[in-house]
Protein backbone atom coordinates (compact mmCIF):
# COMPACT_ATOMS: atom_id res chain seq x y z
CA UNK A 1 0.00 0.00 0.00
CA UNK A 2 1.27 3.61 -0.90
CA UNK A 3 0.72 6.37 1.79
CA UNK A 4 -2.11 7.96 2.08
CA UNK A 5 -5.19 5.93 2.62
CA UNK A 6 -7.14 5.22 5.85
CA UNK A 7 -6.48 2.62 8.71
CA UNK A 8 -9.99 1.27 10.66
CA UNK A 9 -8.65 0.62 14.02
CA UNK A 10 -11.38 -1.81 15.84
CA UNK A 11 -10.10 -2.90 19.55
CA UNK A 12 -12.14 -5.08 21.66
CA UNK A 13 -12.73 -6.88 24.65
CA UNK A 14 -14.53 -10.62 24.13
CA UNK A 15 -17.61 -12.15 26.19
CA UNK A 16 -16.99 -15.67 26.67
CA UNK A 17 -19.67 -16.59 24.04
CA UNK A 18 -17.75 -18.11 20.89
CA UNK A 19 -21.05 -19.68 19.30
CA UNK A 20 -20.78 -18.50 15.75
CA UNK A 21 -18.13 -16.16 16.12
CA UNK A 22 -15.40 -17.33 14.26
CA UNK A 23 -17.62 -18.18 11.41
CA UNK A 24 -19.19 -14.79 11.80
CA UNK A 25 -15.47 -13.31 11.73
CA UNK A 26 -13.94 -15.31 8.95
CA UNK A 27 -17.18 -14.45 6.97
CA UNK A 28 -16.61 -10.29 7.46
CA UNK A 29 -12.88 -10.67 6.26
CA UNK A 30 -14.03 -12.20 3.11
CA UNK A 31 -16.73 -9.83 2.19
CA UNK A 32 -14.35 -6.89 3.10
CA UNK A 33 -11.84 -8.18 0.93
CA UNK A 34 -14.73 -8.15 -1.67
CA UNK A 35 -15.62 -4.38 -0.93
CA UNK A 36 -14.87 -1.71 -3.47
CA UNK A 37 -11.57 0.33 -1.79
CA UNK A 38 -10.70 -2.39 1.00
CA UNK A 39 -6.82 -2.66 0.92
CA UNK A 40 -5.97 -5.19 3.79
CA UNK A 41 -6.78 -6.17 6.98
CA UNK A 42 -4.27 -7.05 9.92
CA UNK A 43 -5.30 -8.68 13.40
CA UNK A 44 -4.48 -9.95 16.82
CA UNK A 45 -5.89 -11.26 20.00
CA UNK A 46 -4.73 -11.91 23.65
CA UNK A 47 -6.44 -10.13 26.20
CA UNK A 48 -8.22 -7.34 23.81
CA UNK A 49 -8.11 -8.10 20.21
CA UNK A 50 -7.01 -5.53 17.67
CA UNK A 51 -7.85 -5.60 13.98
CA UNK A 52 -6.79 -3.17 11.52
CA UNK A 53 -8.31 -2.87 8.08
CA UNK A 54 -6.90 -0.65 5.50
CA UNK A 55 -9.04 1.41 2.91
CA UNK A 56 -8.39 3.88 0.09
CA UNK A 57 -10.84 6.16 1.11
CA UNK A 58 -13.14 7.87 3.44
CA UNK A 59 -16.47 6.65 1.76
CA UNK A 60 -14.75 2.98 0.87
CA UNK A 61 -15.07 2.81 4.90
CA UNK A 62 -18.60 4.39 5.09
CA UNK A 63 -20.17 1.88 2.45
CA UNK A 64 -18.70 -1.21 4.54
CA UNK A 65 -19.92 0.19 7.73
CA UNK A 66 -23.19 0.56 6.03
CA UNK A 67 -23.37 -3.22 4.66
CA UNK A 68 -26.33 -4.48 5.42
CA UNK A 69 -24.64 -7.87 6.77
CA UNK A 70 -21.83 -6.04 7.97
CA UNK A 71 -24.93 -4.11 10.04
CA UNK A 72 -26.63 -7.70 11.25
CA UNK A 73 -22.38 -9.16 12.70
CA UNK A 74 -22.07 -5.50 14.01
CA UNK A 75 -25.53 -5.88 15.89
CA UNK A 76 -24.82 -9.40 16.82
CA UNK A 77 -21.52 -8.62 18.48
CA UNK A 78 -23.47 -6.11 20.89
CA UNK A 79 -25.28 -8.50 21.56
CA UNK A 80 -23.41 -11.81 21.94
CA UNK A 81 -19.50 -11.45 21.63
CA UNK A 82 -18.21 -8.65 23.02
CA UNK A 83 -18.18 -6.70 26.50
CA UNK A 84 -16.56 -3.26 24.97
CA UNK A 85 -15.04 -2.33 21.87
CA UNK A 86 -13.64 1.23 20.15
CA UNK A 87 -13.88 1.98 16.47
CA UNK A 88 -11.07 4.58 15.62
CA UNK A 89 -9.73 5.86 11.97
CA UNK A 90 -6.62 7.52 10.74
CA UNK A 91 -5.11 9.39 8.20
CA UNK A 92 -2.02 6.93 7.26
CA UNK A 93 0.45 9.50 5.78
CA UNK A 94 3.62 7.72 5.44
CA UNK A 95 4.84 4.01 6.23
CA UNK A 96 8.40 2.22 6.48
CA UNK A 97 9.40 -1.00 7.36
CA UNK A 98 12.04 -3.53 7.98
CA UNK A 99 12.53 -7.32 6.55
CA UNK A 100 15.34 -9.99 7.28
Amino acid sequence: MKPPYYAVIFTSVRTNVEQGYAEMSNLMVDMAKQQEGFLGVESARNEIGITVSYWKDLESIKNWKNNVDHLQAQRMGKQKWYESYKVRIALVEREYDFEV
